[in-house]
C-alpha cells in the first residue's frame, strides 16, 4: 500500500477516535459511535481512493454505521475497507479504557466478504509471526506469543472484552 494512503488512513482512525473521545464517560454509546462514524465517513470521503466498505458492524447491533457496500473517497486506488469506528462503545460510554478505532484496507477483492456477525479477534505484533495457529485454543496461542516475545504469559492474557 502506498505510504500516503497509510498516513491518510491513520488520520481517519485518529479523527474517529478523537470524535468518540468527546463522549467518554457520558453514558451514551450510540452518540459516541455516531460521532466517530460521522468523522470517519467525512475523512474517508476526502481521501484519494475509490473505496468500498466491505466489513462493518452496525447492522448487527443497530448502531450508527458505515454501510457494507457504501462507496467512499474522491477517486483513486480501488480498495476494500473494513471498519469499526469504535470497537468498545460500551467501554467508551462508561469511561473505561482500551477502546479502538479500527480501519483495515486492501486491494479491491482482497477481503473475505463474510456475513455480518461477531467474531473473535486476535491481533499480534511482528514478534508473534509464525507462532500463531488459529486452530489452537486462545490460551495456547497466548502461551506461544509469550514465549516468542519473552514476556510473562499473564502480560498478554488480560481480559479487555467489551
Amino acid at each position: 500500500m502506498k505510504r500516503d494512503l497509510a498516513m491518510a488512513f491513520s488520520r481517519v482512525t485518529e479523527g474517529a477516535a478523537l470524535a468518540g473521545y468527546k463522549w467518554l464517560g457520558r453514558g451514551d454509546k450510540n452518540a459516541a459511535d455516531g460521532a466517530a462514524v460521522e468523522v470517519m465517513r467525512s475523512l474517508l470521503n476526502k481521501t484519494d481512493i475509490s473505496g468500498e466498505i466491505v466489513i462493518g458492524e452496525g447492522e448487527i447491533d443497530d448502531a450508527p454505521m458505515l454501510y457494507i457496500g457504501e462507496n467512499v473517497g474522491l477517486g483513486g486506488d480501488a480498495v476494500d475497507i473494513a471498519v469499526d469506528p469504535i470497537e468498545g462503545t460500551r467501554m467508551t460510554a462508561m469511561g473505561q479504557s482500551n477502546a479502538l478505532a479500527v480501519l483495515a484496507a486492501g486491494e479491491k477483492g482482497s477481503f473475505l466478504k463474510a456475513p455480518d456477525m461477531y467474531m473473535e479477534k486476535l491481533v499480534v505484533g511482528p514478534g508473534a509471526k509464525g507462532h500463531i495457529d488459529l486452530d489452537k485454543p486462545l490460551a495456547e496461542n497466548l502461551q506461544n506469543i509469550a514465549k516468542s516475545t519473552r514476556q510473562e504469559p499473564g502480560y498478554a492474557n488480560r481480559n479487555y472484552s467489551s
